[in-house]
């Protein structure tokens, strides 16, 4: 099944879909950005942050050439209620968007029970 990100709209750089919004732990998250390209662009990041876990990705870009959607993803997360962040960063290495999310990773309830 794919899922699609949302069209751009006027002015934005970047729209950001993580799938899912809530998952059992050990969980996968795929992390979808979407970018305008544009002359200034030269990688993406992507991350995955709670109390008591952190991962991060980061893609190179061709400036104009990037291609439109990114996609990242984080396997094996722990429990936790994560903030999944995408980056768009220029030349300069600062920062040109961001745009975040919350994730909800739950416990499996499994174990022994008897």
């Amino acid at each position: 099944m794919l899922i699609g990100a949302r069209p751009l709209g006027a002015g934005e750089r970047m729209t950001l879909k993580v799938s899912p919004a809530v998952a059992v732990a050990p969980a996968n998250l795929v992390v979808r950005a979407t970018i305008t390209a544009d002359s200034d662009t030269r990688a993406g990041e992507s991350v995955a942050e709670s109390n008591d876990f952190y991962r991060s990705s980061q893609i190179q870009l061709e400036g104009e050439k990037a291609a439109r959607t990114s996609m990242f993803e984080f396997r094996s997360l722990p429990p936790g209620t994560y903030e999944v962040r995408a980056n768009l960063l220029g030349a300069d290495g600062r920062s040109r968007a961001m745009i975040r999310q919350q994730v909800n990773v739950i416990a499996s309830g499994t174990g022994d029970r008897e």
